[in-house]
């Protein structure tokens, strides 16, 4: 069922192996603190993970190459059910 669908949309599915990995890195950092005084603490530890890009990795920015044109695919396969392009 996955090869069927075109290579742009195939290459935002990948993109959730690097969400996870974010989620990750997340709950590793929240973890290791125990607690936080108030929420902008929180807030300000995962602004730093995110900033932190971990070296060695293919796609240290997090960003998603061709992101457009795998939107207008997901809208012509789809058809009305995606909505914003």
């Amino acid at each position: 069922m996955f090869m069927r669908f075109p290579a742009p949309i195939r290459r935002v599915v990948y993109t959730t192996n690097m969400i996870e990995s974010l989620n990750s890195r997340f709950r590793q950092a929240t973890r290791r603190r125990g607690h936080f005084p108030d929420d902008d603490a929180a807030l300000k530890v995962l602004y730093l993970v995110i900033r932190n890009p971990i070296k060695n990795r293919p796609n240290v920015t997090g960003r998603t190459p061709a992101w457009k044109q795998a939107i207008n695919s997901l809208a012509s396969y789809y058809g009305d059910r995606v909505t914003d392009r």
